[in-house]
């Protein structure tokens, strides 16, 4: 299926970015610049029945997989996927073979997380009007707010049900199969204590960025920031296992 992409910058360096559920290349409005001006050509895709892509028959998440690698360049230097879009790269990596990838409070516990995924929650979020968007996510902007509003107008419902019910499956990766960094929200209704022990010794770097919610590119866009370049510039290791939390 071809995706919507969104560009930004023209440097050497190739980075990718990937939204998650009811969001689109509009979440990245404030990444995308800041990785162009650090010499990146930014490339950021709108998911199948996101954005200005195309609607579908079917929403699953190895076919959000398979359009990435459909319509991406391979061997970036950097890619990034923020929940769904962090699980849907995970899925692809091995075949888009970034240099670097970062998981941003990825989707990857859907059965065993804290909270089991709601998909008519979503669908009722179509109705939500700026107020409650605001609201529920008081460290936004007024630009954040408004991407996400236009976000969830141009998205299409149905692919919430592909990762709630019977879907709502563990994705868990083995290991990572190329550097990688997994950010977590403080607190994170997707990465627990033990899950981001067990990710630190699979040879995942973890950060932990606090008082950052789900969307952590929004809720603390300069905390985010350095995390990703201090990472690349390997300022950042990962924390150490701290057990159950």
């Amino acid at each position: 299926m071809r995706l919507h992409t969104r560009e930004w910058g023209t440097g050497d360096r190739l980075a990718l970015l990937i939204h998650g559920m009811m969001s689109d290349h509009r979440t990245w409005r404030r990444v995308g610049p800041a990785l162009a001006d650090s010499g990146y050509r930014v490339i950021a895709v709108d998911l199948r029945g996101h954005g200005m892509s195309e609607r579908a028959d079917e929403y699953t998440v190895p076919l959000f997989a398979a359009d990435l690698v459909e319509n991406l360049p391979v061997g970036a230097e950097l890619a990034i996927g923020h929940s769904l879009g962090g699980l849907s790269l995970s899925l692809a990596v091995d075949r888009l073979r970034p240099q670097r990838a970062i998981y941003s409070d990825p989707a990857w516990a859907l059965r065993s997380g804290k909270r089991p995924v709601d998909a008519d929650m979503f669908v009722r979020l179509r109705e939500a009007t700026r107020s409650v968007i605001a609201y529920f996510n008081p460290l936004w902007d007024e630009g954040d707010v408004d991407a996400e509003l236009a976000g969830i107008a141009a998205w299409d419902p149905a692919t919430a049900y592909s990762v709630s019910g019977e879907n709502a499956i563990d994705w868990i990766p083995e290991r990572p199969l190329v550097p990688s960094l997994v950010q977590a929200a403080d607190p994170s209704r997707l990465l627990s204590g033990e899950l981001k022990d067990r990710l630190s010794e699979q040879g995942f770097a973890v950060h932990t960025l606090k008082k950052a919610g789900h969307s952590i590119h929004r809720d603390d866009f300069d905390g985010f920031m350095e995390s990703v370049l201090g990472w690349v510039r390997g300022e950042i290791r990962g924390e150490a296992p701290v057990g159950p939390g």
